[in-house]
């Protein structure tokens, strides 16, 4: 399954995942430095679809805000 998503990286939100007519908006609160928000985006999104994190890869927009995922 590949979803749509938009990265929020540095939220005072915290770690959040809203579902909008475009995709997913994910807030996290780790910061664009070093993969930590990649790496954050991983854990969330696996435990929002209650799959493990070996089957969370980014597709598309590794550095970009935009990214597409693929759950196998």
């Amino acid at each position: 399954m590949e979803v749509r998503i938009l990265v929020k990286p540095g939220s005072s939100r915290g770690d959040k995942v809203e579902e909008t007519p475009d995709g997913l908006v994910v807030y996290l609160h780790a910061k664009a430095v070093d993969g930590a928000a990649n790496a954050a985006l991983v854990n969330v999104l696996a435990k929002h679809y209650d799959v493990p994190k070996t089957r969370v890869h980014i597709k598309r927009g590794a550095v970009a805000r935009h990214k597409t995922i693929v759950i196998d």
